[in-house]
């Protein structure tokens, strides 16, 4: 349910108030719900420091960065696609709205071609991984955060 402050259900009365004697509801629903949908979420500028922390909360719990948010509260492990063509799996113990964040556990996989020289034949691509223990990663390095598929098929 949704509150709404007292100027917009006044202006909600004047501008619709006509709606109230329509003889059916469908009538006068669709406007009702256009003018809220466009007049109800007020600019973060607006926002007290109580609803820019709630606004915050609902964006964590339901929008991208729910993903993470589940990770953090379930322990589980994600798989992270970073732009320096590197992956790392591992578990996310903190983040941040930029997506920095704190991992732990992590393997950090990659692969490498080797150099040929003169003569040489063109090399295979080699997998390489590494672990490592706790790590902070930067938000702006990283391109696609996945559940681990592995977890979510059990």
């Amino acid at each position: 349910m949704v509150s709404l402050s007292s100027d917009l259900q006044t202006t909600l009365r004047q501008r619709f108030g006509h709606l109230e004697k329509s003889s059916t509801n469908s009538d006068c629903i669709l406007p009702i719900v256009i003018f809220i949908m466009t007049h109800a979420a007020k600019p973060k500028a607006e926002m007290s420091q109580e609803e820019l922390a709630q606004r915050e909360q609902e964006e964590f719990e339901s929008g991208p960065l729910s993903v993470l948010t589940q990770s953090v509260k379930t322990n589980t492990q994600v798989l992270i696609n970073c732009r320096n063509n590197k992956k790392l799996l591992g578990r996310v113990k903190a983040f941040d709205r930029h997506c920095n964040m704190v991992l732990e556990n992590v393997k950090e996989m990659w692969t490498e071609t080797p150099k040929s020289g003169k003569g040489r034949k063109k090399s295979k691509p080699v997998n390489k991984d590494r672990y490592i223990s706790k790590m902070f990663l930067r938000g702006d390095s990283v391109i696609l955060v996945l559940r681990n598929p592995l977890a979510t098929a059990q």
